[in-house]
């Protein structure tokens, strides 16, 4: 079987540990017989894509998406979306210690490239594993004798609790014109976070306001020094533990918060999905993950990655009774304990830490600028629900939605930011295999109120095609 395979990966992970698996997993295609093409070469600027796609063979029986480190989707539409021979996702495990930052994410990569590769119209397989493990080495026998890994995925659930018509259809009817900010375009390769405006006026009433993130960077300079002092000192007599982070740094961020709250009272803006990188570290010198945890503490739902559909989601999860909400990535899972990792770099509510008096403020994991949480989110059943955008053109809505659930179990902050362990209630494995190979986003929102029965209720006035595993 001939194989092309492209290693990706970004330079703010670990690229040292990305290249020595990309070499192990070339040396195992190699050994089981596969005719490999293609450099060990990471994949991570536009000459390195450029010159990979130059070199990428056209006739080869499969093509693998070696997901090194994590990587926007840009990569695998500009290599794979054209392409016809089948497409193999193969992520890695997580190598990063208890406490330690994310050194790989390459689960999390393989989510996003599927998201964008899947509504471009590609079928396509996932692997999940370090080549030295059998199993890695027994999925890809199977693919040398022409049998491509099952894309599995768990039952559906069926005839599940509805809560009552009237009451989900008074809480839509009330939302209609409400507004959610948005601050700058989406990331590129981030495909999960472009939205329809159109589509979501016309199915919620919900609108967009827009700002660039050159408007909110002004309005930051700006912001009142007063306000921003007062912001700081009462950040600091919350939380402590900021008193240790980079004054200067967390001073932009509570300036940030101010310029935050300010838009979000004068527009009246229900939530707010904020572009928050590259230009907040890169230009501005902090990470707004920070003012994003004290916005949600204070009942507006957030947003990274300029995720709009992503602070919908939360924001009717919120009016459906949900509490206060988080927009997590899958980032590990464990098939021995059944359980997955949901996580994101810090911009949680403190209110959601498994100890809230203890939430502590640091520095963004990658960037090292402050300011973002460095905390395990609390315990217990949750939920997790995502709306996206629909691969089926026959559904008018556009959108579809998926739900699963499990319970959030007591650990430890296993990654840097703020992580919960979650026991499923349905195969772990299934689950993360179902979410790539489906090409539902890499982001979810992740609630600690069952309002399983509310949001199948507005999936089903809505005619919103509903996936609960």
């Amino acid at each position: 079987m001939r194989c092309a395979v492209v290693p990706v990966a970004r330079p703010t992970f670990d690229t040292v540990k990305a290249a020595g698996l990309t070499q192990q997993a070339f040396s195992l295609l190699t050994e089981l017989g596969f005719t490999v093409s293609g450099s060990q070469v990471l994949v991570m600027t536009p000459a390195e894509l450029a010159t990979a796609k130059s070199a990428l063979a056209t006739d080869a029986d499969l093509y693998i998406l070696m997901q090194s480190s994590f990587s926007d989707a840009s990569p695998a539409l500009a290599l794979l979306s054209e392409l016809k021979a089948p497409v193999l996702l193969w992520s890695f495990r997580e190598p990063g210690q208890v406490g330690e930052r994310l050194l790989l994410n390459s689960m999390c990569g393989s989510n996003l490239a599927a998201h964008a590769l899947v509504h471009a119209g590609k079928n396509i397989y996932h692997l999940h594993g370090n080549p030295t493990e059998a199993a890695t080495k027994t999925a890809l026998q199977e693919i040398l004798s022409g049998n491509l890994p099952q894309r599995f995925e768990p039952e559906l659930k069926i005839n599940q609790e509805l809560a009552a018509a009237d009451a989900v259809a008074e809480i839509l009817t009330s939302i209609r014109g409400t507004k959610i900010g948005a601050i700058g375009d989406a990331p590129p390769g981030f495909t999960p976070c472009v939205y329809d405006a159109k589509q979501l006026d016309s199915l919620f009433g919900i609108s967009v306001e827009e700002l660039t993130v050159n408007d909110i960077f002004e309005r930051i300079a700006s912001a009142e020094t007063a306000k921003v002092e007062a912001e700081y000192a009462a950040a600091v007599s919350a939380q402590p533990s900021l008193a240790n982070v980079n004054k200067a740094e967390a001073q932009k961020v509570s300036a940030t918060t101010v310029v935050l709250d300010d838009w979000r009272t004068t527009s009246d803006l229900a939530a707010i999905a904020v572009r928050c990188w590259p230009e907040f570290p890169t230009e501005l010198g902090a990470c707004p993950c920070g003012a994003l945890g004290r916005m949600a503490d204070r009942g507006t739902a957030t947003a990274c990655e300029r995720d709009v559909l992503g602070a919908v989601t939360m924001f009717l999860m919120e009016q459906l009774g949900a509490g206060t909400t988080y927009l997590v990535d899958v980032v590990d899972q464990d098939p021995t304990q059944n359980i997955v990792r949901l996580w994101h770099c810090g911009a949680a509510a403190t209110s959601l830490a498994a100890n809230p008096t203890d939430a502590t403020q640091f520095t963004h994991c990658n960037r090292k600028l402050g300011v973002a949480g460095n905390f395990p989110l609390k315990t217990g059943p949750v939920v997790v629900a995502r709306l996206d955008q629909d691969v089926d053109p026959r559904n008018p809505t556009g959108l579809r939605m998926i739900i699963s659930s499990g319970e959030s179990i007591p650990a430890e902050n296993q990654f840097q930011g703020n992580t919960a362990t979650v026991k499923m209630e349905i195969p772990a494995a299934a689950f993360v295999n179902g979410l790539i190979t489906r090409g539902f986003p890499h982001h979810l929102v992740m609630a600690w109120t069952d309002i399983r029965p509310q949001l199948r209720q507005m999936a089903k006035l809505l005619s919103i095609p509903l996936i609960e595993w």
